[in-house]
């Protein structure tokens, strides 16, 4: 069993192929942490250290015994109001006005299978694949009861959690903060490594110690952000790729978020994850109940590429669903950089037949075919076809665009209100804004309230409409404003501070009642890029616009941070034009290319514009990368190469059965009389013979891994070299 529980020590064991996690509820009924870590045999209560901490409280149930402190112990579920002055999970207001929970335990259960979340994605997985673990705590005095809910999955070395917080008493109370999780260490000296960004610049890694201070990262717009993932990881100070501890904290969750880490008096180190408790307070009356989102954790001692792969492996297999999850992905032109919003359905039926010469699988019709949208300053909410632009209307082009023998793709911005629309006129209170002052606006839009069940209505049919009156295969959902102002014409007073949270849960149930009734369709979650690349959205999502940034220099960077958490099948990643559109950088369109195809390949420019042989040679690229598209997008990924400490950048993709490695280096700038790089390869049978497939030459997998393979040396900027090889 993946779960025991010792009823003489009261100590419960979680296992996985690889780890171990462990926790007990003492002889006072707190839950403490006891390790997480490799896998072991024993129980490790003697690690847990009293002493008299002086100035530090003591629970009432322990007497005179001024050595037991919840401010020194390591604890599963740390609350406010219980002595323990560090970071806590859970605030609770009780009706009295004071803010405090007791939890101790009760009781707990032990259940074959993953549990699930009413209203919320979750990790998913067969009965045979997972157990579950419920501990209930209750606080004493107001009966507020805490489930705290712990999801194994044994072999893919993943543990989840969430908890269920249920008023089982007579007085409402107010939950104030609920974070998802919390690791507790004992000992170690550990960094934290977060993923930072901007608009057009997401998730840069940093790394950093956990020292004697709060750490506190997260969102509060209402989204994941661009400025901070939802997702970290806690590693040693030796760690690196290949070896090492490291935990990983994967939020499956799109919106306000706080990680916070620290370093305690003793040299402890506490992290934990969830919801944030800015512009947060949920009220719950008697009997009522509030879910927390899920936490996925995972730990490994091989380094950080393993981790990642454990990540990769668990998004791919029980996050994402669908009939696409496993399928090949298409090749794609978005008319965006190709047109923007000065196009036609001429435009984009001549970009299809561009397209289809060059073995493109599908044509993507961007913002502006709807309403009077010829900029950004109007009609959001208008989701009917511009047959000014559209002659003929939707169908007729999708029908045009199919004959020619591509599939057809759509961008809506579903969530989003123009100030200057017929929506607007009809429905101002539809919008987030704050009754009786002026509101912010950003992009001269504003956000739809998700929290009203008629808006999700409006929305859910405005999309629906559409994919139901043609044969539409694919639809960009964009989100390009964050949430400000948060007032609701429709949550009481009281409950102004629910909105951030609501919303959230309402666009969760659009979503999935679109996903449910429209599974011939491929959705791919899309916030200004990358702003909302996160685990929630690709549940419902099986794949993410990765950023607006086109530019493959930059891309190298953005897609490297991204390859931590989520897995190449995930990032849509496209070749644009030079001089790029974001940065006027030219690079050559090979290394466009080789950027793109560690992703969801697709093509962004104009397709009319390219030259006689940059078509040839985009023709061959494609025919290339539909042969390796397997393994690039389901295949075991590696990075070899640093580009935030490096001038270059390299990675390689073993295929699912191992026969294939396709390996992939960017040379940033060109430097003269320097080291000629040497990039030892990984994932590969030492005992293999591989072969180049465009040269024939042979290698040992062992030489690979262990010697290495010597880059070319080019005299160019942003120059790439790439290798197919082939186990014999």
């Amino acid at each position: 069993m993946a779960i025991t529980f010792n009823e003489t020590t009261r100590i419960f064991t979680l296992t996985t192929a690889h780890t171990t996690y462990q926790m007990q509820a003492d002889a006072q009924g707190y839950l403490l942490h006891l390790y997480y870590g490799a896998r072991t045999a024993g129980e490790m209560d003697y690690l847990l250290n009293y002493g008299d901490r002086g100035f530090s409280g003591n629970p009432n149930s322990a007497g005179s015994d001024r050595t037991y402190s919840l401010d020194a112990l390591p604890q599963e579920y740390p609350s406010l109001g219980t002595g323990d002055f560090r970071n806590y999970a859970l605030n609770i207001e009780n009706a009295d006005g004071s803010q405090c929970c007791n939890p101790v335990y009760i009781t707990h259960e032990i259940a074959a299978g993953k549990y699930t979340l009413k209203g919320l994605p979750f990790v998913r997985a067969e009965e045979n694949e997972a157990e579950t673990l419920k501990i209930i705590l209750e606080d004493p005095v107001t009966k507020v009861e805490l489930h705290l809910l712990y999801g194994v999955l044994e072999k893919e070395d993943i543990i989840t959690r969430s908890v269920i917080i249920k008023n089982a008493g007579k007085a409402p109370v107010t939950v104030k903060k609920a974070q998802s999780a919390c690791l507790d260490f004992l000992h170690g000296d550990y960094d934290l490594i977060k993923f930072y960004g901007r608009h057009a610049m997401e998730r840069n890694m940093e790394r950093m110690p956990v020292s004697h201070e709060s750490t506190r990262i997260g969102s509060r717009r209402g989204t994941s952000s661009h400025q901070y993932n939802p997702g970290v990881i806690l590693a040693g100070k030796n760690t690196n790729e290949d070896s090492g501890s490291c935990y990983g904290m994967l939020f499956v969750y799109s919106g306000n978020f706080l990680v916070e880490a620290e370093k305690d008096q003793y040299d402890q180190t506490r992290i934990q994850m969830g919801l944030t408790d800015e512009l947060f307070a949920y009220p719950l009356e008697a009997g009522a109940e509030f879910t927390a989102p899920e936490v996925i954790l995972s730990y490994t001692n091989k380094g950080l590429s393993r981790l990642s792969q454990q990540y990769h492996h668990c998004i791919m297999n029980h996050i994402c669903q669908g009939k696409y999850v496993h399928a090949n992905r298409p090749v794609l032109i978005n008319s965006w950089e190709a047109a923007y919003f000065d196009f036609t359905g001429d435009t984009i039926v001549e970009l299809a037949k561009e397209a289809k010469a060059l073995g493109i699988d599908m044509v993507v019709m961007d913002d502006g075919w709807f309403g009077k949208r010829n900029s950004d300053n109007c009609s959001l909410g208008d989701w009917k076809v511009n047959e000014e632009k559209i002659t003929g209307g939707l169908k007729h082009l999708v029908d045009e665009v199919n004959k020619i023998g591509l599939q057809f793709g759509i961008w809506f911005e579903p969530e989003m209100i123009s100030p200057d629309s017929d929506l607007y006129r009809a429905h101002p209170d539809w919008a987030i804004q704050i009754q009786g002052r002026e509101a912010t606006q950003s992009r001269n839009q504003y956000v739809l309230d998700f929290s009203r069940p008629e808006v999700r209505d409006y929305a859910y049919e405005c999309v629906a409409s559409v994919l139901r009156s043609a044969n539409i295969a694919y639809v960009k959902w964009d989100m390009n404003r964050h949430l400000t102002d948060l007032g609701s014409a429709y949550l009481d007073r009281k409950n102004q501070n629910e909105l951030s949270h609501r919303y959230v849960l309402g666009l969760y149930q659009v979503m999935e009642t679109l996903t449910e009734r429209f599974p011939q369709v491929l959705f791919e979650s899309c916030s200004s890029g990358g702003g909302r690349f996160d685990a929630g959205m690709l549940y419902y999502m099986p794949q993410t616009w990765t950023s607006d940034n086109t530019d493959a220099v930059c891309r190298l960077k953005i897609q490297h941070g991204t390859s931590f958490l989520f897995p190449t099948v995930t990032m849509g990643a496209h070749v644009s034009a030079c001089p790029n559109h974001q940065v006027g950088r030219t690079t050559p369109l090979a290394t466009r290319f080789a950027v793109a195809a560690a992703g969801n390949l697709g093509y962004e420019l104009d397709l009319k514009k390219l030259l006689k042989e940059e078509k040839k040679e985009v023709r061959e690229q494609i025919a290339e990368y539909k042969r390796r598209r397997r393994t690039v997008q389901f295949g075991t990924y590696y990075r070899l190469a640093d580009s935030f400490q490096e001038n270059q950048s390299a990675w390689n993709i073993v295929s699912e059965d191992g026969m294939e490695v396709i390996f992939t280096h960017v040379q940033i700038l060109a430097r003269s009389a320097y080291r000629v790089p040497v990039i030892r390869l990984k994932g590969l049978d030492p005992d293999a013979v591989y072969t180049d497939c465009e040269t024939g030459q042979e290698y040992g997998g062992d030489e690979l891994m262990y010697a290495g393979i010597r880059i070319p040396r080019i005299r160019q900027d942003f120059s790439s070299t790439t290798m197919v090889l082939r186990k014999s």
